[in-house]
């Protein structure tokens, strides 16, 4: 059975970080490439930041660059976001997603508030 189970989100006030995992089961993490996504209520889904299977590509939203860090073990098969300089304007629900060609797989969000 496939399984991604996002954690770690919660309540923090600007400024702050935060560490989001995603743990994976049920199928070959280590030849995925793995992605997490964001939506905030009211607005569209939102790329938030990509590493390629191996761990060595990363690439990131406009808005998260140089204050969030995605990563990658795959000897645990679980991908992490690091959450630096948090705004209120993170605050949403934020996803992971595995893809390989045609297979795809999300979890089911964590929340994320950014507020004083």
């Amino acid at each position: 059975q496939v399984q991604l189970v996002e954690s770690g989100g919660g309540l923090v006030q600007p400024g702050g970080s935060l560490r989001l995992s995603c743990a994976a089961s049920g199928f070959t993490f280590s030849t995925y490439a793995m992605t997490w996504y964001r939506q905030a209520p009211g607005k569209e889904r939102e790329l938030v930041a990509v590493i390629s299977s191996g761990g060595r590509s990363t690439a990131y939203g406009d808005s998260m660059k140089g204050r969030f860090t995605i990563s990658r073990d795959n000897a645990r098969n679980t991908t992490y976001l690091q959450m630096n300089s948090l705004m209120p304007e993170d605050t949403a629900v934020y996803y992971c997603k595995a893809k390989r060609g045609l297979y795809e797989y999300w979890g089911q969000g964590t929340q994320v508030t950014v507020s004083s």
